[in-house]
């Protein structure tokens, strides 16, 4: 199986390349504002306003390096509720390909509550590399602000119940 790599600080990461629609280069990205942290704005991919998200930003509470090796990764993002949405992610020092086995990815026994979309690891000559799970890239509260409608509506039953009295 493929995966992208990159990285977040000095870490290196793998992202199924399955999910990847396609690897741009940073172009602009409007800002969104009172977007949440992470959220880098809106991207026109092919005439479609696409929300992008900022890995490092997410992740490490800063916005990626702009470099040349820093891509925006249009990747096919499934909401809980299913369906696929466009998905554009930033994503540092993503110039590079790992032909891995998905047996090869072994738990690596810690749970993050923060950042739920890192997954197991696998050792290559450098060292360790972790996969990320890009269904579980967005939280909650993300999730809401890019595809509102995936978003149960929330009812105030007792408003509700006023009015039907």
């Amino acid at each position: 199986m493929l995966f992208i790599l990159f990285q977040l600080g000095s870490d290196r990461y793998a992202l199924p390349a399955r999910d990847v629609v396609e690897v741009l280069p940073l172009l602009a990205v409007k800002s969104v504002i009172g977007a949440p942290p992470g959220v880098a704005g809106l991207f026109d991919y092919r005439g479609t306003a696409v929300p992008v998200i900022d890995l490092a930003a997410l992740a490490l509470g800063r916005p990626s390096a702009r470099r040349v090796s820093t891509r925006l990764l249009m990747v096919n993002y499934q909401p809980p509720r299913g369906g696929v949405r466009l998905l554009g992610v930033i994503a540092e020092r993503a110039t590079e390909m790992l032909s891995k086995e998905p047996a090869e990815f072994l738990p690596t026994g810690i749970v993050s509550e923060t950042a739920p979309f890192l997954g197991p690891v696998a050792r290559d000559a450098r060292g360790l590399v972790q996969r990320v799970d890009v269904h579980l890239l967005l939280n909650d509260r993300v999730r809401a602000a890019l595809f509102p409608d995936e978003v149960e509506p929330m009812v105030a039953t007792s408003a509700i119940a006023r009015s039907a009295s």
